[in-house]
């Protein structure tokens, strides 16, 4: 890479193509592992991620599996961009004396690309869960409570009192991240938005230090010689096994992120910061996979060459 010249808006452009192509296929598991996480022990609607799935096409219809993807559809062509952009700029600035970088570099370069990305990630994190868990609090809320026979007279007669002197409950209303982020903002100002920055930080952060150090040397190890790439499928297949190590190391602080709650340990117990570890790991690997293909197949160095005037390298 030191011997190359890198294109930032070509990088750009690639960051945003994988992240929504990456997005828009595993987004389905992306709500299911939201919604897992944020049940409380005697609370759940959920059993597993299929249960989540099959009762989430029930309750909302197919595209119920896509609340929430429109925030990130939006905002992760900027995040995308961001991450995979600006661990391509430290690594080059980091190999400038021609040499290859070594792990510690490696890391150092994951470091910088995943404080970089949550500029974008935080906002984006914060409106998608909100929306994507909108669902599961509906179906909780709608949740029948079995009564036993011997209750059921007195239970009718509390009911009936209740309908005649006291407000009947409505359904819950749609929300958007419109009126979500708009409600924020009026109330919070602009720091509402980045509610859980730390958490944001301390799941991102390590995530790039893992991912692309071991992403790069898996990929290499596919390369037929040190001048030409890896074919897409060694690509995809680095991209998958580095997303998902990463995703499970880091998954307690994907847990505490979503949550946002400092007494999980004490309530839950150790394995609350393992739930839905395994709907992470499913996402984030094939979303890494499909993202490196995307990424190293160089649709934005194509479109500059061809459409547009030159832009300046770095």
């Amino acid at each position: 890479m030191s011997q190359q010249q890198i294109s930032l808006p070509a990088k750009l452009i690639n960051g945003g193509i994988a992240g929504i192509v990456g997005v828009t296929c595993v987004f389905p598991v992306d709500l299911a592992k939201t919604r897992l996480q944020n049940q409380r022990s005697g609370q759940q609607v959920y059993k597993s991620m299929m249960d989540c799935l099959v009762k989430t096409i029930r309750s909302e219809g197919y595209f119920g599996m896509y609340r929430g993807a429109a925030v990130n559809l939006t905002l992760v062509t900027p995040e995308k961009a961001i991450k995979l952009a600006a661990n391509d700029l430290f690594r080059h600035h980091l190999s400038k004396d021609g040499k290859g970088l070594t792990v510690l570099k490696e890391m150092l370069a994951g470091c910088g690309a995943g404080m970089c990305q949550v500029i974008v990630t935080t906002p984006m994190e914060m409106l998608k869960i909100q929306l994507q868990d909108a669902g599961r609090i509906a179906a909780q809320q709608q949740k029948p409570v079995m009564i036993s026979p011997t209750k059921l007279a007195v239970t009718n007669t509390v009911l009936s009192r209740s309908y005649n002197s006291g407000p009947v409950m409505s359904a819950p209303r749609a929300v958007s991240a419109t009126q979500i982020a708009k409600e924020l903002l009026q109330k919070q100002g602009i720091q509402g938005l980045y509610k859980g920055l730390g958490a944001t930080l301390m799941r991102d952060v390590p995530f790039s230090i893992v991912y692309f150090p071991l992403f790069a040397n898996l990929n290499r190890l596919g390369k037929p010689n040190p001048a030409e790439s890896s074919p897409f499928y060694w690509a995809f297949l680095s991209g998958c096994v580095a997303g998902s190590t990463a995703a499970v190391a880091v998954n307690p602080c994907d847990v505490v992120k979503t949550r946002l709650q400092c007494k999980i340990m004490r309530k839950e117990g150790p394995s609350a910061f393992l739930k839905g570890a395994g709907c992470r790991a499913l996402v984030i690997a094939p979303l890494f996979g499909i993202a490196q293909v995307m990424y190293f197949v160089g649709v934005g160095e194509y479109i500059l060459d061809n459409y547009s005037p030159s832009f300046p390298s770095f």
